[in-house]
């Protein structure tokens, strides 16, 4: 794992560079590596965290005759098989690094290239006799690259936000259709930045810019499919047992790909059934003993350590667990806001920063549960999306808008819990997603704010632009393109994309990174993603019971009951933080005299939110982190006000 920067067109500031290049050193703090083509107008910069060669894969990676040149941050898991083929060709190899294929593999395939590698990788490769460069990125979109346009000839792109900020034309004040996207969505979307000229590479695309043509062309190579999923034929006809059996199969063979490494490794183990599949899978294709680590909680409606040692204790590995406490908390607070190059507002960023620096004083790559839950139906909202449905048949939306109005007013008398899906917080968020279409229904379950809230807490003249388009069309555009079979392929799609691309991998991939930790997720491999999307919803759901499919592959694996516990997901007490020990800073970055000075939200609005919070009459936690996570992105990365 490793961060990559770069300036292409024009003349290149090697100072600059270097600067960018540096802004990612927790990335890769184990070498710096950087080329320049002064003629052709391009520089690379590479930090890099050594995985595979540990003396040999200095980058930038070059063809014998240094033509092209490659930079990497990630993985490219079938570079073996790959460098066989490209040496039955002629190729000579002057390293055992993974990523070298890449440069041969242009030579080659030209932009082919990019189809044939399975992993997970951001990467950007020059071709100085082409006077091109390429930019792509994994299928699911694991490791992130943003990119900057600097008029028609220039492009400037880096790992973070962060390195491009260090350029003096990339600009830092937010963009409002952004900050309304990122408070609907709990993060920023993929697609979209949160600061004005950023953009991001879609996951499975890559990007052609020549700087003397003054052209770019985006194409995607890769996409989740559902009807023409390559393994439907395989899947049609086929029973649910060999269904099981066939996703076994693909896990183990997943699982070992992600065991090539020259340095220890150990999996994030949670006790639930995602990352205990991937433990178990661990410990039947790894020749050493595996070490699990996990994160342990005061709070009991939080805390999965039990069952997480339970896992442990059956499979026999080596588990070493630590606990977050608020004091704890409190003292991570500030490097939580440095790694956040974007805000996420999602609060399990901080016991995932803290598990992150706890199991790299022990290994340096982690294998992990991620992606489970969105590509088979795992989260409540999906058995929710059932009951929903069957009111759709029989009640229209409008009615139902007034029957969630209703409902929301009657659980205003419930006693207000701050416990982990108390049952007042499962009745409000199903209340308020009534009245919507099944997709928009799905996030306003999700988000913290609802596009009508945010004409409440935005300033008026910031919602008049923010607000332009509603950021549900987000899901509307996505729906569009997709050859999802029915209502739960599209959702399935959606949180896919919407939630574990923009969100999940972002938090996971920051907060290791801060730690120079490598994680990987053997759930995102394309032959599990391909099945998965290719097997029918009715085998993912079946029933109230979610994630079924995944269930069964791993029933004979993990101890009794843990299959068939209710999910808890990787949550914080974050609502009574909030009344607590957060209190303090809370009420500084979101005072009053503070958000009028900034300009982005109305200092009234977000007040009333904190007073009904901390009197206890109202379960704020989801809002007021999301604006808490932007005011303390803005306060730490100098990020200009707005209106």
């Amino acid at each position: 794992m490793c961060g990559i920067a770069g300036i292409v067109g024009g003349r290149i500031d090697e100072g600059l560079l270097g600067r960018m290049t540096d802004a990612l050193h927790r990335r890769g703090p184990d070498d710096r590596g950087q080329y320049l083509d002064p003629a052709g107008g391009c520089g690379l910069g590479h930090r890099r965290l050594s995985i595979i060669d540990l003396a040999g894969g200095h980058q930038p990676l070059a063809t014998a005759d240094g033509r092209v040149q490659v930079v990497v941050n990630g993985e490219i898991y079938n570079f073996e098989a790959l460098r066989a083929e490209l040496e039955a060709k002629g190729h000579r190899f002057a390293t055992r690094s993974d990523c070298e294929v890449v440069v041969h593999g242009w030579r080659e395939w030209g932009e082919e290239v990019i189809e044939r590698l399975e992993g997970m990788f951001a990467l950007a490769l020059w071709d100085a006799e082409q006077r091109v460069l390429l930019l792509a990125r994994d299928r699911m979109g694991q490791k992130p690259l943003y990119f900057a346009r600097l008029g028609d000839s220039r492009l400037v792109f880096g790992s973070e936000a962060k390195a491009l900020f260090v350029h003096p034309e990339v600009s830092r004040r937010p963009s409002p259709r952004g900050l309304a996207l990122y408070l609907t969505y709990e993060c920023v979307p993929e697609g979209f930045a949160l600061t004005e000229g950023l953009q991001k590479l879609l996951p499975g695309q890559y990007l052609c810019f020549a700087p003397e043509a003054g052209t770019m062309r985006v194409e995607s190579y890769w996409r989740m499919r559902f009807a023409s999923s390559p393994d439907v034929s395989r899947v049609q006809g086929a029973s649910e047992n060999d269904l099981i059996n066939l996703l076994r199969e693909r896990v183990l063979a997943a699982v070992k790909a992600r065991l090539i490494s020259d340095v220890p490794l150990g999996v994030l183990l949670s006790g639930g059934v995602d990352s205990s599949l991937v433990a178990a899978a661990m410990t039947q294709v790894g020749s050493e003993r595996v070490q699990s680590f996990s994160i342990a909680f005061d709070d009991e409606s939080f805390d999965e350590s039990s069952h997480a040692r339970r896992v442990a204790e059956h499979l026999g590995t080596d588990h070493h667990e630590d606990r977050l406490s608020p004091a704890t908390m409190l003292d991570i607070l500030p490097a939580v806001a440095e790694v956040m190059c974007e805000p996420i507002g999602d609060a399990s960023i901080i016991p995932t920063y803290l598990l992150s620096r706890f199991t790299r004083q022990t290994v340096t790559v982690a294998l992990g549960g991620d992606g489970g839950d969105e590509l088979f139906l795992g989260y409540p909202t999906f058995a929710a999306d059932r009951v929903a449905r069957a009111m759709d048949a029989a009640v229209p939306l409008g009615v139902q808008g007034w029957l969630g109005r209703g409902a929301l007013q009657a659980a205003g008398y419930l006693p207000v819990s701050r416990k982990n899906f108390s049952f007042d917080f499962k009745v409000k968020r199903f209340a308020q997603g009534l009245g919507f279409g099944a997709a928009e229904r799905h996030q306003a379950w999700m988000g913290s704010f609802m596009p009508q809230e945010l004409q409440d807490v935005l300033q008026p003249e910031v919602a008049d632009e923010a607000l332009g388009k509603s950021p549900y069309a987000l899901i509307e555009d996505l729906h569009a393109g997709s050859d999802a079979r029915d209502g739960l392929d599209e959702a399935s799609l959606q949180y896919a994309r919407l939630y574990l691309t923009g969100g999940v991998l972002v938090k996971v991939d920051r907060a290791s990174m801060a730690h120079a930790l490598e994680v990987r997720a053997p759930l995102l491999d394309r032959e599990v993603v391909e099945l998965a999307t290719a097997v029918p919803s009715s085998l993912k759901l079946k029933g109230f019971t979610t994630k079924y499919l995944l269930k069964e592959a791993a029933r004979p694996w993990l101890p009794e009951g843990i299959v068939d516990r209710p999910k808890k997901g990787f949550g914080v007490p974050i609502a009574d933080w909030l009344r607590g020990p957060l209190k303090p800073l809370t009420r500084e970055l979101l005072a009053p005299d503070r958000l009028r000075r900034a300009g982005w939200f109305r200092p009234e609005a977000v007040t009333a939110l904190l007073n009904a919070h901390e009197a206890g009459t109202a379960d704020h936690r989801k809002p007021l982190w999301t604006l808490l996570a932007f005011e303390l992105w803005r306060d730490r990365h100098g990020v200009e006000a707005g209106a």
